[in-house]
C-alpha cells in the first residue's frame, strides 16, 4: 500500500475515480469531481496535504485539502484548513482505506503547523478522529442559523491558544466548492454517460 500525491497525468483518472465514489450518494449524480477539477487551480488548494492511496498499482482512494477563512467577531481573518472531498471506490469502502488516509494527513497537517481543521460531515464517523462540533467554540458556517443544531459542522484543534483567541467566528470555504447546475452539466460531457438515480436518502 502506498500513500502519495497525485501526478499531473492522473488528473482525469482521479476525476473518474472521484465520480465513481460519489455518484448518486448525496444527490443524483455528483459534483465532487468538478470540485477537485476547480480546486487544483484555486489559490486555496493545499497540494502538500492532498494524497491518493494506492495498492497493487491501483488508486483506491483520495483526499484533498484547502484553506478556509475564519472571520472573527472583531473582523480578523484567520487561516485554517478544510478537507474534502475524501473518498474510496465503492468496492473498497469499509476496509479502512479512508481511515488510513485521514489519519495520515491529519498528522501531516499537525506537523506543518496548521492550527485547526474545519469540516462538514457525519459526526458519528469523524468523532473517532477527534473532531468536535464547531459551535462548541462559537464558530459557525457562513450562512448558517446559529440557533439550529449543526453537529455536521466540526473542527479538530491542534493549537488551543489559536482557538481560544476567537470569541466568535464564521467559517468561509473557497468558492470553488460551489458548482452550478450548468457547470456540472458541461463538465459531465467529458465523461462516459452515466444514469442518475434519486435515492430515498436524498429526499428531505
Amino acid at each position: 500500500m502506498i500513500i502519495r500525491q497525485e501526478k499531473t497525468n492522473e488528473f482525469k483518472e482521479l476525476e473518474n475515480i472521484i465520480r465513481e465514489s460519489f455518484w448518486d450518494v448525496y444527490q443524483p449524480g455528483c459534483d465532487e469531481h468538478l470540485v477537485v477539477h476547480k480546486l487544483r487551480n484555486d489559490k486555496s488548494y493545499v497540494k502538500e496535504l492532498s494524497f491518493v492511496i494506492e495498492e497493487n498499482g491501483k488508486i483506491l482512494g483520495f483526499i484533498y485539502y484547502s484553506l478556509a477563512e475564519i472571520i472573527t467577531k472583531d473582523n480578523r481573518v484567520l487561516k485554517a484548513l478544510t478537507f474534502g472531498p475524501v473518498g474510496v471506490l465503492p468496492e473498497y469502502q469499509g476496509k479502512g482505506y479512508g481511515t488510513i488516509l485521514i489519519n495520515f494527513t491529519l498528522e501531516k497537517a499537525k506537523e506543518l503547523g496548521y492550527p485547526a481543521i474545519f469540516i462538514t460531515g457525519n459526526p458519528d464517523y469523524y468523532h473517532r478522529f477527534g473532531f468536535v462540533s464547531a459551535s462548541k467554540f462559537n464558530i459557525y458556517l457562513e450562512g448558517m442559523d446559529e440557533k439550529e443544531e449543526a453537529s455536521f459542522s466540526m473542527v479538530k484543534i491542534f493549537d488551543e491558544k489559536w482557538i481560544d483567541s476567537i470569541d466568535k467566528g464564521v467559517i468561509k470555504i473557497a468558492e470553488c466548492y460551489c458548482c452550478t447546475k450548468n457547470e456540472i452539466e458541461e463538465f459531465e460531457k467529458s465523461f462516459p454517460k452515466k444514469e442518475k438515480h434519486v435515492k430515498e436518502s436524498q429526499i428531505r
